[in-house]
């Protein structure tokens, strides 16, 4: 049985019309976009924080 999954719910994607697969699996698709967004952040973030700090440093010692 295939599901598409927002939110935490599951829907069983064999009982929805056609319509609502399409807009279940255009959110599901934003919703993985915007995970895969997060994560890009967080790593720059952290990227960021390493080279402010790094500067920091440098320019404390001079």
């Amino acid at each position: 049985m295939p599901t598409i999954t927002i939110d935490g719910k599951e829907y069983d994607s064999d009982t929805l019309s056609e319509e609502a697969k399409a807009q279940l699996g255009s959110i599901q698709f934003v919703d993985r976009k915007i995970a895969e967004l997060q994560a890009e952040i967080a790593a720059l973030q952290t990227a960021r924080n390493a080279y402010a700090k790094a500067l920091s440093e440098t320019l404390n010692q001079q």
